[in-house]
Protein backbone atom coordinates (compact mmCIF):
# COMPACT_ATOMS: atom_id res chain seq x y z
CA UNK A 1 0.00 0.00 0.00
CA UNK A 2 1.23 3.68 -0.60
CA UNK A 3 1.61 6.28 1.91
CA UNK A 4 2.07 9.71 0.73
CA UNK A 5 3.88 11.58 3.52
CA UNK A 6 6.67 14.64 3.52
CA UNK A 7 5.61 15.15 -0.67
CA UNK A 8 6.85 11.52 -0.99
CA UNK A 9 5.22 8.34 -1.87
CA UNK A 10 6.49 5.54 0.18
CA UNK A 11 5.66 1.95 -1.35
CA UNK A 12 7.79 0.17 1.50
CA UNK A 13 9.35 0.17 4.17
CA UNK A 14 10.55 -2.01 6.79
CA UNK A 15 13.61 -1.42 9.51
CA UNK A 16 16.42 -1.52 7.18
CA UNK A 17 14.70 -0.47 4.01
CA UNK A 18 12.67 2.03 2.02
CA UNK A 19 11.37 2.46 -0.68
CA UNK A 20 9.97 5.28 -2.49
CA UNK A 21 8.41 6.41 -5.85
CA UNK A 22 10.38 9.27 -6.91
CA UNK A 23 8.99 11.87 -9.24
CA UNK A 24 10.61 13.15 -12.54
CA UNK A 25 11.62 16.70 -10.51
CA UNK A 26 13.58 14.98 -8.01
CA UNK A 27 16.90 14.26 -7.66
CA UNK A 28 18.17 11.03 -5.99
CA UNK A 29 21.87 12.96 -4.52
CA UNK A 30 22.90 16.18 -4.35
CA UNK A 31 23.92 18.20 -7.55
CA UNK A 32 25.34 21.67 -9.24
CA UNK A 33 22.04 22.97 -8.66
CA UNK A 34 21.38 22.81 -4.98
CA UNK A 35 18.39 21.73 -5.29
CA UNK A 36 17.26 19.41 -2.14
CA UNK A 37 17.58 15.24 -3.18
CA UNK A 38 15.48 12.61 -2.42
CA UNK A 39 18.07 11.27 -0.05
CA UNK A 40 17.79 14.09 2.57
CA UNK A 41 14.11 14.03 2.03
CA UNK A 42 13.82 10.33 3.38
CA UNK A 43 15.93 10.98 6.29
CA UNK A 44 13.98 14.09 7.34
CA UNK A 45 10.95 11.71 6.98
CA UNK A 46 12.96 9.08 8.99
CA UNK A 47 14.17 11.64 11.56
CA UNK A 48 10.29 13.12 12.50
CA UNK A 49 9.11 9.43 12.08
CA UNK A 50 11.29 8.12 15.06
CA UNK A 51 12.19 10.94 16.53
CA UNK A 52 16.14 10.63 15.97
CA UNK A 53 17.78 13.82 17.55
CA UNK A 54 20.83 13.14 15.52
CA UNK A 55 22.04 11.69 12.33
CA UNK A 56 19.76 9.66 10.43
CA UNK A 57 21.01 6.94 8.42
CA UNK A 58 19.88 6.69 4.85
CA UNK A 59 22.21 4.89 2.19
CA UNK A 60 21.83 5.24 -1.67
CA UNK A 61 21.77 2.09 -3.21
CA UNK A 62 21.35 2.98 -6.86
CA UNK A 63 20.20 5.79 -8.49
CA UNK A 64 17.29 7.34 -11.19
CA UNK A 65 18.21 10.42 -13.80
CA UNK A 66 16.37 13.53 -12.57
CA UNK A 67 13.56 13.58 -15.31
CA UNK A 68 13.23 9.67 -15.19
CA UNK A 69 10.51 8.57 -12.33
CA UNK A 70 9.55 5.62 -10.18
CA UNK A 71 11.37 2.81 -7.83
CA UNK A 72 13.93 4.18 -5.52
CA UNK A 73 15.56 1.77 -3.16
CA UNK A 74 17.46 3.18 0.22
CA UNK A 75 19.25 1.65 2.92
CA UNK A 76 18.03 2.48 6.22
CA UNK A 77 21.04 0.21 7.87
CA UNK A 78 24.40 -0.20 6.75
CA UNK A 79 24.43 -3.85 7.29
CA UNK A 80 21.47 -3.59 4.46
CA UNK A 81 23.40 -0.75 2.38
CA UNK A 82 26.17 -3.50 2.04
CA UNK A 83 24.39 -6.33 1.07
CA UNK A 84 22.05 -4.40 -1.17
CA UNK A 85 25.46 -2.83 -3.06
CA UNK A 86 26.53 -6.20 -3.56
CA UNK A 87 23.25 -7.69 -5.28
CA UNK A 88 23.19 -4.70 -7.18
CA UNK A 89 26.81 -5.51 -8.46
CA UNK A 90 25.94 -9.06 -9.05
CA UNK A 91 22.44 -8.51 -10.87
CA UNK A 92 20.66 -10.10 -8.37
CA UNK A 93 18.26 -7.55 -8.13
CA UNK A 94 15.46 -7.42 -10.77
CA UNK A 95 14.29 -4.37 -12.86
CA UNK A 96 11.44 -3.31 -15.01
CA UNK A 97 10.77 0.05 -16.58
CA UNK A 98 7.91 1.39 -19.19
CA UNK A 99 9.33 3.45 -21.81
CA UNK A 100 6.90 5.45 -24.12
CA UNK A 101 8.14 6.24 -27.52
CA UNK A 102 6.05 7.62 -30.73
CA UNK A 103 6.96 5.48 -33.33
CA UNK A 104 6.34 1.13 -33.15
CA UNK A 105 8.90 -1.01 -32.69
CA UNK A 106 10.31 -3.15 -35.07
CA UNK A 107 8.94 -6.31 -33.67
CA UNK A 108 6.43 -6.82 -30.45
CA UNK A 109 9.43 -8.07 -28.36
CA UNK A 110 13.04 -8.42 -28.73
CA UNK A 111 17.30 -7.85 -27.50
CA UNK A 112 19.07 -4.90 -27.99
CA UNK A 113 22.90 -5.83 -28.08
CA UNK A 114 25.02 -2.45 -28.45
CA UNK A 115 28.04 -1.17 -27.06
CA UNK A 116 27.76 2.36 -25.22
CA UNK A 117 30.70 4.76 -24.70
CA UNK A 118 29.88 7.65 -22.71
CA UNK A 119 30.63 10.89 -23.17
CA UNK A 120 31.84 12.93 -20.03
CA UNK A 121 31.80 16.44 -20.64
CA UNK A 122 28.03 15.96 -22.69
CA UNK A 123 26.95 13.72 -19.90
CA UNK A 124 25.54 11.45 -22.83
CA UNK A 125 26.40 8.16 -24.30
CA UNK A 126 26.47 7.11 -27.66
CA UNK A 127 25.88 3.09 -29.13
CA UNK A 128 27.52 1.54 -31.44
CA UNK A 129 26.49 -1.69 -33.14
CA UNK A 130 30.12 -3.18 -33.00
CA UNK A 131 32.52 -2.96 -29.76
CA UNK A 132 34.74 0.14 -29.74
CA UNK A 133 37.83 0.96 -27.43
CA UNK A 134 36.44 1.78 -24.02
CA UNK A 135 32.81 0.68 -25.22
CA UNK A 136 30.49 -1.12 -22.74
CA UNK A 137 28.49 -3.93 -24.02
CA UNK A 138 24.64 -3.08 -22.85
CA UNK A 139 22.04 -6.02 -23.66
CA UNK A 140 18.00 -4.83 -22.82
CA UNK A 141 15.35 -6.92 -23.36
CA UNK A 142 11.63 -4.86 -24.83
CA UNK A 143 8.57 -6.06 -24.83
CA UNK A 144 5.54 -3.98 -26.29
CA UNK A 145 2.67 -3.80 -23.56
CA UNK A 146 0.34 -0.92 -25.14
CA UNK A 147 -1.19 1.60 -27.31
CA UNK A 148 -2.44 5.05 -27.53
CA UNK A 149 -3.77 6.64 -30.25
CA UNK A 150 -0.16 8.46 -30.38
CA UNK A 151 2.52 6.31 -28.48
CA UNK A 152 3.67 2.87 -27.45
CA UNK A 153 4.05 1.89 -23.99
CA UNK A 154 7.53 -0.75 -24.11
CA UNK A 155 8.96 -2.80 -20.74
CA UNK A 156 12.09 -2.85 -20.55
CA UNK A 157 14.50 -5.53 -18.56
CA UNK A 158 18.14 -4.68 -18.16
CA UNK A 159 20.38 -7.31 -18.49
CA UNK A 160 23.39 -4.66 -17.73
CA UNK A 161 23.30 -1.77 -15.98
CA UNK A 162 25.07 1.76 -18.33
CA UNK A 163 24.93 4.70 -18.14
CA UNK A 164 21.74 6.10 -19.92
CA UNK A 165 21.29 2.72 -21.38
CA UNK A 166 17.03 2.22 -22.16
CA UNK A 167 17.51 5.85 -23.44
CA UNK A 168 20.35 5.72 -25.72
CA UNK A 169 19.92 1.79 -27.29
CA UNK A 170 15.90 2.77 -27.62
CA UNK A 171 17.12 6.10 -29.66
CA UNK A 172 20.01 3.83 -31.72
CA UNK A 173 16.87 1.35 -33.14
CA UNK A 174 14.89 5.11 -33.44
CA UNK A 175 13.00 5.15 -30.67
CA UNK A 176 13.58 8.13 -28.59
CA UNK A 177 11.64 8.00 -25.64
CA UNK A 178 9.25 11.13 -25.35
CA UNK A 179 10.46 14.58 -23.73
CA UNK A 180 14.21 13.06 -24.21
CA UNK A 181 15.82 15.74 -26.32
CA UNK A 182 19.34 14.56 -25.07
CA UNK A 183 18.76 11.62 -27.36
CA UNK A 184 16.58 13.01 -29.83
CA UNK A 185 12.33 13.01 -28.73
CA UNK A 186 11.21 16.45 -31.03
CA UNK A 187 10.21 18.36 -28.58
CA UNK A 188 10.28 18.14 -24.50
CA UNK A 189 7.20 17.04 -22.22
CA UNK A 190 5.61 20.31 -20.28
CA UNK A 191 7.25 19.13 -16.76
CA UNK A 192 10.83 18.76 -17.87
CA UNK A 193 10.49 14.81 -17.73
CA UNK A 194 11.26 11.90 -19.93
CA UNK A 195 8.37 9.07 -20.16
CA UNK A 196 10.56 6.67 -18.53
CA UNK A 197 9.45 5.26 -15.40
CA UNK A 198 11.15 2.27 -12.80
CA UNK A 199 8.11 0.15 -12.44
CA UNK A 200 8.57 -2.91 -10.99
CA UNK A 201 11.91 -3.74 -8.21
CA UNK A 202 12.23 -7.54 -7.18
CA UNK A 203 14.64 -9.17 -4.87
CA UNK A 204 15.09 -11.00 -1.77
CA UNK A 205 15.48 -9.04 1.55
CA UNK A 206 19.03 -8.65 2.02
CA UNK A 207 18.38 -9.10 6.31
CA UNK A 208 15.15 -10.90 6.52
CA UNK A 209 15.39 -13.40 3.06
CA UNK A 210 12.04 -13.05 1.88
CA UNK A 211 10.89 -11.44 -1.43
CA UNK A 212 10.28 -7.91 -1.83
CA UNK A 213 8.27 -7.28 -4.96
CA UNK A 214 7.19 -3.70 -5.95
CA UNK A 215 5.58 -1.96 -7.62
CA UNK A 216 5.25 2.08 -8.70
CA UNK A 217 2.09 3.63 -9.98
CA UNK A 218 2.60 5.59 -12.63
CA UNK A 219 2.85 9.96 -12.84
CA UNK A 220 -0.82 10.93 -12.71
CA UNK A 221 -1.15 12.77 -16.27
CA UNK A 222 -2.65 12.06 -20.01
CA UNK A 223 0.30 10.49 -21.44
CA UNK A 224 0.09 7.84 -19.17
CA UNK A 225 -3.08 7.30 -18.58
CA UNK A 226 -3.97 7.44 -21.92
CA UNK A 227 -2.74 3.79 -21.65
CA UNK A 228 -5.47 2.31 -19.38
CA UNK A 229 -2.99 1.01 -17.15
Amino acid sequence: MCLFIFNMEILYEDNHIIIVNKSPKEIVQGDKTGDKPLVDMVKDYLKEKYHKPGNVFCGVVHRLDRPTSGIVVFAKTSKALARLNEMFKKGEVDKTYWAIVKDLPPQDEGTLVHYLIKNQKTNKSVAYDTEKPCSKKAVLHYKLVGRSQRYYLLEVKLETGRHHQIRCQLAKIGLPIRGDLKYGAPRSNPDGSISLHARNISFVHPVSKKIIDITAPVPDDPLWNAFEI
